[in-house]
Order: structure tokens, then C-alpha cells, then sequence
């Protein structure tokens, strides 16, 4: 059965996944800057700095069985709204970098955690 409740930054699983996903991706080079960065109802899981830009990372955790893709959870409305908090997040920094959305995916099998990572998921359109 899939849980779906327990996923992003939300509840004990979700942490767990960005916890994972903050160290792998400090083991690949990354300086992690925020987590959870919250601007009014906008929230963005982790925000890292590497030798190419600014990522803005969206984590996606969950417990085995999963159907389907997970990284396919973060649609149009959800990219519009990371969007939207990246583009406060550098405002408010006065940053002017390169920048990426990633997606990470945490799967939890029994004892074993598969990571998955996808730098530059997608493109925002700003509006």
C-alpha cells in the first residue's frame, strides 16, 4: 500500500527523506543554504548551492510499494509554486545565479532506502 500522506516535509518520513537527500547531496559536492524555506503558503524542501548554480530541490518520500513514478507527483501547479518561492527566495538574497529545479525521490523497502536524484526535473514558465 502506498503512503501517501507522509511524503515532502511533512511528518517523520518526510524528514527522514530530506535528511537523506541533504546528505547525499552534500557527499556530491552541494552546501546546503535552507530547508523548508517558507514564504507565506510557498515552501521549498531543501535549497543548495553548487559549482553550477542554485538548486531548489522538491523531496518526494515514501514507503514500498509504489505505483507509478513519484518524481511525476510534482505537476504543473506544484512546479508553478516552487517557482514562485524561488523566485521570493532570490529576490530577498538580491541572488542573480544560475538556477535549477531538481526533484529527489526517497523510497524506504524494508531495510533498504533507494535515492533517486533528477537535477534540472524541469523548467519553470514564468508568467
Amino acid at each position: 500500500m502506498e503512503n501517501n500522506g507522509d511524503s515532502g516535509g511533512s511528518g517523520r518520513l518526510g524528514r527522514r527523506g530530506e535528511d537523506i537527500v541533504c546528505r547525499f547531496l552534500i557527499e556530491s559536492g552541494h552546501c546546503v543554504l535552507e530547508r523548508n524555506f517558507r514564504c507565506g503558503h510557498l515552501e521549498i524542501d531543501i535549497i543548495t548551492l553548487d559549482r553550477n548554480g542554485i538548486h531548489f530541490v522538491e523531496v518526494k518520500t515514501r514507503r514500498a510499494p509504489v505505483s507509478g513514478n513519484v518524481s511525476e507527483s510534482v505537476g504543473p501547479v506544484k512546479q508553478r509554486r516552487l517557482a514562485a518561492a524561488a523566485a521570493r527566495y532570490l529576490r530577498q538574497r538580491q541572488w542573480n545565479r544560475e538556477c535549477f529545479f531538481d526533484v529527489a525521490t526517497v523510497i524506504f523497502r524494508g531495510g533498504d532506502t533507494e535515492v533517486r536524484y533528477i537535477p534540472g526535473a524541469f523548467v519553470p514558465v514564468f508568467l
